[in-house]
């Protein structure tokens, strides 16, 4: 597959690819006020409960690392816990056509000729991330990922940030040293509560970290929704940032999702 279509590929079905060495998002000068875990565990789930039925967006998407820079356009179209469908343009130029539902992900590469279709173990297997349909939709929804209402959740106490963790300070530095099966995440809360000011995922044992910082919001019908977001991988085998500028956003306006491989396609070499 030519290598910079397969570079779109990767951005887009991961919507997450990373790993600067620099610190993406500032830090908050703002102390905040002491609430409950409770409250903020409340504030999670009441994020998590607002998935609209149909979403749309136009995203300008923006691939550094340290030898080049691509700019290209996504058109992204999602039904609830359905199917998800990314249209990439380069220079105007529709390139690459994917589709992803629950268990299988599709992608058209127009620009040669060929297909894919596989399972979701495709993305781990060829990028290194272990995400599945409901973690790529949480992703672009700007919601906290892979939040479990049954599982039980910390506050990690900071002056200036509300998170909320996965596990207890002194359980992530025993992971660290030991309990490497474990996955570490952090939800950062936006002082006001309506939605997430960023996430941290560590993996340690694959030594892969995710951080998906979501600088900027707006509100479309009672929704509050990305605006802009850095999402960046930090792996033994990436050094990628992405930014992703939503524009046009849509919510609740029935979507038709539409892939078709043409005739005299080839599977992707």
């Amino acid at each position: 597959m030519n290598r910079n279509i397969k570079v779109l590929i990767c951005l887009l079905l991961l919507g997450i690819t990373y790993s600067c060495s620099k610190k993406l998002y500032p830090d908050s000068t703002e102390k905040v006020e002491k609430r409950k875990t409770q409250e903020l565990v409340d504030a999670l789930d009441s994020m998590a409960m607002r998935k609209p039925d149909f979403f749309y967006s136009k995203i300008g998407t923006r691939f550094r690392d340290t030898t080049k820079s691509i700019n290209f356009k996504t058109s992204l179209r999602m039904v609830k816990d359905s199917a998800m469908n990314f249209l990439i343009t380069y220079l105007a130029i529709p390139v690459v056509n994917s589709t992803v539902t629950t268990d299988t992900l599709t992608i058209v590469n127009k620009k040669d000729r060929c297909y894919i279709v596989r399972d979701l173990e495709y993305i781990k297997d060829n990028f290194g991330v272990d995400f599945d349909y409901r973690n790529l939709e949480e992703l672009f929804l700007g919601l906290p990922l892979d939040y479990d209402i049954e599982q039980k959740y910390f506050q990690i106490h900071d002056n200036f940030n509300y998170i909320i963790s996965s596990h207890r300070k002194r359980e992530i530095r025993r992971i660290d040293r030991k309990d490497k099966e474990d996955i570490v995440i952090k939800y950062f809360l936006r002082n006001d509560l309506k939605g997430l000011r960023s996430m941290e995922i560590e993996s340690p044992s694959d030594t892969t970290s995710v951080k998906i910082d979501y600088r900027e919001h707006e509100m479309v019908d009672a929704y509050l929704v990305p605006k802009l977001v850095y999402v960046t991988i930090s792996s033994p085998n990436n050094n990628i940032l992405l930014e992703l500028s939503y524009e046009r956003t849509e919510i609740n306006e029935p979507q038709t999702l539409f892939l078709v491989i043409p005739e005299g396609y080839e599977p992707c070499e």
